[in-house]
């Protein structure tokens, strides 16, 4: 059997109850670590299962799964994952490649940024595009990324972008380098998608006491340093209520 649980946004206090029971009674308990951020203590949630958690690295689930997947197909293996289980799309075949060789497995859903970005005020389901905008240097961007912002905006929907991250160097896009990549993205296309003067929704650490959540025109975040992780919303059409909420977190 293989489970794959989410461990939500912030740390080990936001493990469910059903976790905690079926981490129990596993016989191998893994944690996947690359990713995305979290900020909870192994060893802490390892005193509440009573047993010793083994840290993944990126290969370890891209290119030498076959272990994991072999010790699944004999006793209960649990992989730990920060957020929702299948919001990486690594962890989804993952679980392709053990239905194909007959090994149950099971999800354990917890919170991601997909969901905790509605403490924003935003709808959820006025997202017309969720993106990541790349940590690459030296690398031409991709003209999808301006693209799907392009056109959530002539449906009157909000883009999400997450910014990309590389834990096993350490290296993290901050929102001024995201912002800064889409500025030079209009700078190339320039079909007037995002300029300074628009206003866009900073959402860093949600799920963690020390979160934050920011309103104001993309100028005024330029010079500003914003604790990682963190996401960026590219409004669209703003509901009344929306309107209402973000002035809350307009940034003075």
């Amino acid at each position: 059997m293989l489970y794959l649980i989410g461990l939500g946004l912030c740390d080990e206090n936001d493990i469910t109850l059903r976790s905690l029971k079926i981490l129990k009674e596993c016989e191998k308990v893994y944690f996947e670590s690359y990713t995305n951020l979290w900020f909870g203590d192994l060893k802490k949630l390892g005193k509440l299962i009573g047993k010793k958690i083994k840290r993944l690295k990126r290969k370890d689930l891209e290119e030498n799964f076959d272990q994991i997947l072999e010790e699944a197909s004999k006793k209960s293996v649990a992989i730990l994952v920060p957020g929702d289980p299948l919001v990486a799309t690594t962890h989804s075949t993952l679980i392709l490649e053990a239905w194909k060789r007959k090994i149950k497995t099971r999800i354990i859903h917890n919170s991601s940024i997909i969901s905790a970005i509605a403490e924003t005020g935003i709808h959820v389901y006025k997202i017309g595009s969720i993106l990541t905008i790349p940590l690459k240097e030296k690398v031409e961007l991709p003209i999808s990324i301006y693209q799907k912002i392009k056109e959530s905006k002539e449906r009157g929907l909000h883009t999400l972008c997450l910014l990309d991250l590389d834990l096993e160097k350490q290296r993290f896009l901050s929102v001024k380098k995201a912002l800064e990549i889409l500025l030079q993205l209009e700078k190339r296309f320039k079909e007037k998608v995002i300029s300074e003067e628009e206003e866009v929704v900073i959402a860093s650490k949600l799920g963690c006491k020390d979160s934050k959540i920011l309103f104001g025109k993309i100028e005024k975040f330029l010079n500003l340093k914003v604790k990682v992780p963190a996401a960026i919303l590219i409004l669209g059409k703003l509901h009344f209520m929306e309107k209402e909420f973000l002035e809350k977190f307009r940034l003075t």
